[in-house]
This record gives C-alpha cells, structure tokens and sequence, in this order.
C-alpha cells in the first residue's frame, strides 16, 4: 500500500492516495489506530510534492477515516473499515453497472462482457496500472467480428 502512484492515470494522485488508503482500511491491511507513513515520509517515496499528501490525508480525516495526534503521527480511525466497505462498495458497484450499461449499449454479449471482467479480475493488474495486453486483446478481437 501506497507504495507507487501513476502520474499517468486519469485518477488524480491525491485521489490514488486517498483511495489506496481506503482499500487498504475496507481489506483489512490497516486496522485501527495503525499508523499512516508521515507527510514528509511519504511525499518523499512517491516523489510528489507534500501539498498533494497533505490534502488527501486532510480529505481522509474530514471523512471520519483517519485522525492525527499532533507531534505523534497519522492513525486509522476506530470504525472506518465498516465505512470503507460501504463508500467502496457503493462506488465500485456504481461504477461497474455504468460499463456494463455501456458494453451493452456498444453490442457486446453479456458472454463477452463476464468473460472481460473474470480476465481483469484473474490479472495482476497494478491499481491505476495499464491495461495487460491480454485483456485489451480481447477488446480488440471484438472489434473484429462484424
């Protein structure tokens, strides 16, 4: 966890910030009162500036998700795995029924569209990572057919 981001995606990085550290919370791999890497600490390892983590880290604790005692460091909050779970699940659920509406509005199967997310779900895909070329192959083999 928050060990890389991509300057390239089209997610924000104080927003991949933001949401490794609530998928780190929803899974499991920070508890409560677990400690956050410092700003500094961790503007250092991802060679961004320490305005960018301030903000998402501001944006974490005005949500509930995380506090900072003063001089000590930057900890997850009691109770946020429980809120984790439903703000992710409700957006990846959002999200998931916005591409399926429009694969199917593009014409692909409901075949194509399952045989699609088990391969993006099997992949080692890297959050905000390209897409493995084996999964845009099958987009590509779509395209083909007609």
């Amino acid at each position: 966890m928050l060990e890389s981001i991509n300057i390239h995606s089209s997610v924000a990085v104080y927003m991949q910030i933001e949401n490794q550290v609530q998928f780190a919370i929803a899974s499991g791999e920070l508890k409560p009162d677990d400690r956050l890497p410092s700003i500094g600490a961790l503007s250092k390892r991802l060679g961004i500036n320490l305005n960018t983590v301030a903000k998402s880290y501001r944006d974490l604790e005005v949500r509930g998700l995380i506090y900072t005692r003063r001089g000590v460091g930057v900890f997850v909050e009691k109770g946020a795995r429980a809120k984790c779970r439903e703000e992710c699940g409700k957006r990846i659920v959002d999200r998931l029924h916005e591409v399926v509406a429009e694969a199917t509005a593009a014409g692909m199967s409901a075949a194509e569209i399952k045989k699609t997310c088990n391969a993006s779900y099997s992949s080692d895909g890297v959050l905000y990572g390209e897409v493995p070329k084996a999964i845009l192959a099958l987009a590509k083999a779509k395209s083909g057919k007609k």
